[in-house]
């Protein structure tokens, strides 16, 4: 019969209370069979250290096959690829939505300005101007100095300055200005151009009934042209109460070099 310290019959009396650990719990993984060779060393054994190395909880704990770890880590780094391609598919549709924006920005800003008066943009939509009614100074209000104001950008080698410096009109008079753009160089050049109203709470009453803007303009090598403004302020500029201080108002004109060079 064989005989056992103490201390190592303690130590495996205590395996027994030992629980599975939670993989083993979830594994679906058999332990393998025992060996004939194991069998016959078993049955050599006293009963109780035959219960103890039978026992289903401490066969639970043998640690899966070599080919479940792999199975787990492809599942793990395929589950891994796939966040990434999913990351990189929005990441892709965010910039090309920027994209779309950018090109579109001129076009969406001229829509929304127009028909807001954001940003001291002048209404120019149905419903803002070429109403005859509305066109008639309206008798007995006070005049307003309009000043004109041109500018180009840093790209934009023109001359552009206003050719009417001032005006002084009543509300519901129409008017005529023009600004002058000269092209110095020994090349076309086409621009284009934006507008604002100072104060920008005037610019809903500011109507532009003839313009330049937003328009692409053509200058050939030399060439130099006069541009129109035909405009006038709506008559209900008379009969607002926020519009009392108003006394000056400035139309100002902006070229940019645009980017179909043709």
């Amino acid at each position: 019969m064989l005989r056992l310290p103490w201390r190592s019959a303690g130590v495996l009396g205590r395996c027994c209370l030992i629980p599975p650990t939670p993989w083993a719990a979830k594994s679906p993984v058999m332990p393998p069979a025992m060996s004939p060779v194991m069998s016959s060393t078993l049955r050599g054994l006293p009963v109780c250290l035959r219960m103890l190395s039978t026992s289903p909880r401490l066969r639970a704990s043998v640690p899966p096959s070599t080919t479940d770890a792999m199975d787990y880590r492809e599942r793990y780094w395929k589950q891994k690829r796939h966040e990434s391609m999913t990351t990189a598919y929005y990441s892709a549709s965010v910039i090309v939505i920027f994209i779309g924006l950018s090109f579109a920005a001129v076009p969406l800003y001229k829509l929304v300005c127009t028909q807001t008066g954001l940003d001291g943009t002048p209404l120019t939509t149905a419903g803002h101007k070429f109403e005859p009614e509305s066109m008639k100074p309206v008798p007995g209000s006070r005049k307003i100095k309009i000043s004109f104001a041109a500018s180009t950008s840093d790209a934009m080698k023109w001359h552009f300055v206003p050719e009417t410096k001032e005006l002084y009109v009543q509300p519901g008079e129409t008017a005529l200005a023009f600004f002058t753009a000269y092209n110095p160089l020994d090349e076309d050049i086409v621009g284009i151009s934006t507008y604002s109203v100072v104060p920008p709470k005037a610019a809903q009453y500011f109507n532009k009934i003839q313009c330049f803007c937003f328009d692409e303009q053509k200058l050939n090598a030399k060439e130099e042209v006069d541009m129109p403004v035909f405009f006038y302020i709506d008559p209900e500029f008379a009969y607002d109460p926020w519009m009392q201080d108003i006394k000056h108002i400035t139309l100002h004109y902006t070229f940019f070099k645009s980017k179909h060079q043709y």
